[in-house]
Formats: C-alpha cells, sequence, structure tokens
C-alpha cells in the first residue's frame, strides 16, 4: 500500500505546480489569469497526442461500421466526461443511445453523487463490461486522469479478453491503463493550479479528446455534410431552428423551401438535403442514403 501511494505522489498531475504556490494570497483578477494561463498549456498537449488520437477514431469508424459500438469507462470526472460525451451524441448525430455508451464507477447515480470506493474494485469495471455484453465489434475507451484507476484497469483487463479494441485516456505518460490498451493517449498536462484537482488541466484535456473521439468517428461514418450536422434531432425549438438552417446552408435553398423539405422529411435533415439537392421526393432521398450508408455525398453521386 505504501509503495502504491509513493506511486500515485510520483505522477505528474499530482505534483505541486511551481507557478501557483501561491494560490491562497493572489487578488481575484490575478488567481484567474493564473488558471487562464496554465488552461492554454491543454491544447498543445493535445496536439502532441495526436497521431494516437487519429488511430483510436479509425478504430471506432470501423466499429462503427461493423455495427459497433464506443463505450467510454470511467470514474469520478474522467467518467462524467465520458458520459457526457455520449449522452449529447444522440442529439448531435442521430444516433440511437445504444451506439455511444458511458459507463462509470457506482453506476449512473454516481454522475451527481460520488460512490466511494467503487474506483478501486477492478472486479467492479470487468462486471460493468461483462453487463453489456462487450463484444469484437466494439470499441472500449478508458479514461483515467492518473492512468492507473482500478477499475478502469479491470474494464480494460475484461474488454480485451471478449476480443474488443481498447483506447486508453490518460493525464500522465507511461500510464498503466496506457499499458493495458492497444492505442494509449497519454496528454501530459503537468501538475494543476490547485495540486491534485485533476477536474482543471486534466479534465479539460479529457474533454477534448472525448470530443475529438466521437466528433472526428461521427463524421468519418457520414454524419456531417460539410461542417454541417446534417444528422441532427430537431427535438425542440431551437433544434428546428437549427435543421432548417442546415438544410438552406447545404442546398442554398431558402427558409421556406427548407421548412418545407425538412417536414416531407420527416424532420430528417440529412433527407431534405438529398431531396432538394437530387431533385427527388423523400422516399428516393431516404433510399439514395440507405444505399450510400448514410454519407450524403455518395448519396449524391449514385443520384
Amino acid at each position: 500500500m505504501a509503495d502504491d501511494i509513493q506511486t500515485i505522489a510520483a505522477l505528474g498531475t499530482e505534483g505541486r505546480n511551481p507557478r501557483t504556490l501561491d494560490l491562497d494570497t493572489l487578488d481575484t483578477a490575478t488567481l484567474l489569469e493564473r488558471m487562464n494561463d496554465e488552461d492554454a498549456t491543454v491544447a498543445a498537449a493535445v496536439r502532441a497526442v495526436l497521431p494516437q488520437v487519429a488511430e483510436a477514431v479509425e478504430l471506432i469508424a470501423a466499429a462503427r461500421r461493423r455495427g459497433g459500438r464506443l463505450i467510454y469507462l470511467g470514474a469520478g470526472t474522467s467518467g462524467r466526461l465520458g458520459l457526457l460525451d455520449a449522452v449529447e451524441c444522440p442529439p448531435t448525430f442521430g444516433t440511437d443511445p445504444s451506439e455511444v455508451v458511458g459507463l462509470m464507477a457506482g453506476g449512473r447515480d454516481a454522475f451527481v453523487v460520488a460512490v466511494e470506493g467503487a474506483e478501486d474494485d477492478p472486479a467492479l469495471g470487468a462486471a460493468d463490461v461483462a453487463g453489456l455484453g462487450v463484444g469484437a465489434d466494439d470499441v472500449v475507451v478508458g479514461l483515467a486522469a492518473s492512468g492507473r484507476t482500478p477499475y478502469v484497469l479491470g474494464g480494460l483487463a475484461e474488454t480485451r479478453s471478449r476480443g474488443a479494441a481498447t483506447v486508453a485516456v490518460a493525464c500522465n505518460p507511461g500510464s498503466r491503463i496506457g499499458a493495458a490498451a492497444d492505442v494509449a493517449i497519454e496528454v501530459a498536462t503537468g501538475p494543476e493550479v490547485l495540486t491534485g484537482s485533476t477536474r482543471l488541466k486534466a479534465g479539460t484535456a479529457q474533454k477534448l479528446v472525448c470530443n475529438m473521439l466521437s466528433t472526428a468517428s461521427m463524421v468519418r461514418t457520414g454524419k456531417a455534410y460539410g461542417n454541417l450536422m446534417v444528422d441532427v434531432k430537431p427535438t425542440n425549438a431551437k433544434l428546428v431552428d437549427r435543421a432548417q438552417r442546415i438544410v438552406a446552408e447545404a442546398t442554398g435553398a431558402d427558409r421556406d423551401a427548407a421548412a418545407e423539405a425538412l417536414a416531407a422529411a420527416g424532420t430528417h435533415a440529412k433527407t431534405a438535403v438529398v431531396m432538394l439537392l437530387a431533385e427527388c421526393d423523400a422516399s428516393r432521398a431516404q433510399a439514395l442514403l440507405d444505399a450510400a450508408g448514410g454519407d450524403v455525398r455518395a448519396a449524391l453521386r449514385s443520384a
């Protein structure tokens, strides 16, 4: 146990930041400037691991083409970030909630109330992966700022035993979860403004990486046309307006024509775009999209 504690203490994310040793003496404006200065280092740290992120995106995109899932696995802040990314995919990309899933130590209730000790049990991670029926077509992304969370290690071990691909996202190089995964994304964020508070820079880094993994893999599997989210689900007034604007932007149609096409397409922006650009009805547009695997450009080429 003492050796394990010493190992944790040696992590870059656990060190004292020499630039914020006087944190409690600073006026508010200066304190915020120091925080902002530290935050500004995160994007560069993520850029340094883009080759590994790209490798993970290709794994996820390939899994999606096989009908597999993207599954996030984490505890505490890391688990919450994975769950957040998962729940935002259906409205953004029109995915079924089963396509991107978040597993969190202690269950979904732990999103709002911490479940003490859940992250320390590798068997819980393994049980959650097994309970989800993870298979060879899936990709499991283990998230842990420290890179050593037992819940995540247990989940990744169970994942590999089931033949599924694994990705690790940590904020310390040479991490345990990185060594246990097919692809290791290790963002060296360094010591936090507030010592050990990895919801800060480490959390930001993990959020950026999760954004990339889901967004890029969705783009690679036909969920965008240009930079437009053509599979958006218009489930409220704001999103109805956005869907109409997307159709208008993608086709050059005016808002009235876009709204009319969207209504005829059953509020599916992607179908409305193909209807207008291929000059066909909704059923023909949907057939073109189905034949093209949902890719708008491919559907238009075949039209």
